[in-house]
């Protein structure tokens, strides 16, 4: 029996993209916009029991089950080159992280797989995104006709009738969970923009070495461990272990199935604190692979990679979570973004100590990390 947080990597396969997980509306955007800084909630907000509230999580996750159970995973390849192609639009869809056109902020959580899904539906050039008025701030306009994507802005806040309360009585304050909808729309739907706004990464060679990918494995100061013939992340003892990159079928998936252990190692005590010690095949098992899966999906977007798709391992354990709890595609993309957002942080931490490193006179570097392999590992042939 293989330890309780083994995750196998074996018979990569590809799979079909994704296509629609929410539905074009007709609401004109907000001036607010969910990548854009905090803010605190209006008179507005509504709580966790508001009808509208509980219908957006109903509607998003009903929508990621129809994808699950066609075989489809919403949050892998969803601008897969030969899809694009054959789209009636004949448009070329850019890897990345959905952005703010305005703000070149990128959207997080829930809201990538949303805009993810718009794009592949339509076939949009572009992953970045305006909401209404922040097209005509650009100079531009949303065209005539057009349909906006509802995104959500989910926070949490304190009344302070309930400070008061809190205080009187000497507990801590609650504070009240809400949910926001803003509509917004891709740069593809409007005329007139301003130059300058966001621009999306060029695509990567698919077969190439990935330098800034080796960064961030060096960067994240996750013991890391290449050899043997599995992929998978040990909690107790705080290592990551994948197969040397001529392992895989199609050798990109190697950066992927880094990420995906990365971010199973994002969750350890010292880092972002999940809870990883379960059984396998549980449903907190399942809960951590559907974190690592968007994780890994979430990395390879903001690093301009594009792997091919893994076959579903845990597709039927994910339904059974997400059929049981309108919420759990919420919390998991959430985390995931918080996971993505902590490894990126330390590349940028990595490559300014790089950068300080070429000044050095005489200072060679070296591959961030080595080939060495696990005691006693075998690599596949």
């Amino acid at each position: 029996m293989r330890p309780a947080h083994q995750r196998l990597k074996s018979g990569l396969r590809p799979n079909e993209p994704a296509s629609a997980i929410a539905e074009p509306k007709t609401r004109r955007a907000s001036r607010r916009d969910p990548a854009r800084s905090r803010r605190k909630p209006g008179t507005g907000a509504s709580g966790d029991t508001d009808t509208p509230s509980a219908s957006l999580y109903d509607a998003v996750t009903s929508r990621i089950i129809g994808e699950l159970e066609a075989g489809h995973v919403p949050w892998v390849q969803p601008w897969s080159a030969n899809v694009a192609a054959a789209h009636p639009s004949g448009s070329a869809i850019t890897p990345g992280l959905p952005r703010n056109a305005l703000t070149g902020r990128s959207y997080s959580g829930v809201n990538i797989l949303i805009l993810w899904a718009a794009v592949m539906e339509h076939g949009h050039p572009s992953q970045s995104w305006l909401t209404f008025k922040q097209a005509l701030a650009a100079g531009g306009c949303v065209r005539k006709g057009e349909r906006g994507v509802t995104v959500v802005y989910a926070d949490r806040f304190t009344p302070n009738a309930e400070k008061v309360r809190a205080t009187e009585i000497g507990r801590d304050a609650k504070a009240i969970a809400f949910l926001k909808r803003f509509t917004v729309f891709n740069v593809a739907q409007c005329d007139g923009l301003r130059p300058g706004l966001a621009a999306d990464p060029a695509p990567r060679d698919t077969r190439e070495i990935i330098p800034i990918a080796e960064t961030l494995i060096a960067a994240s100061g996750v013991d890391f461990r290449i050899g043997g013939t599995r992929a998978f992340y040990v909690p107790d003892q705080d290592f990551v272990a994948v197969p040397p990159q001529p392992a895989f079928f199609d050798q990109i998936n190697y950066y992927r199935t880094c990420l995906h252990e990365l971010t199973h190692a994002t969750g350890h005590p010292s880092r972002l604190a999940r809870t990883l010690t379960t059984d396998f095949g549980s449903k907190n098992y399942a809960r951590e692979e559907l974190v690592a899966e968007m994780g890994s999906a979430f990395l390879c977007a903001a690093l301009g990679i594009v792997p091919t798709v893994r076959h579903a391992d845990y597709l039927a354990s994910w339904l059974e979570v997400l059929r049981e709890d309108n919420r759990a595609i919420f919390r998991a993309a959430s985390a995931a973004s918080k996971a993505a957002d902590w490894l990126l942080a330390r590349l940028g931490e990595g490559e300014s100590n790089q950068s300080a490193a070429r000044l050095q006179p005489g200072c060679e570097t070296e591959t961030p990390h080595g080939p060495a392999t696990a005691p006693g590992a075998e690599a596949r042939p």
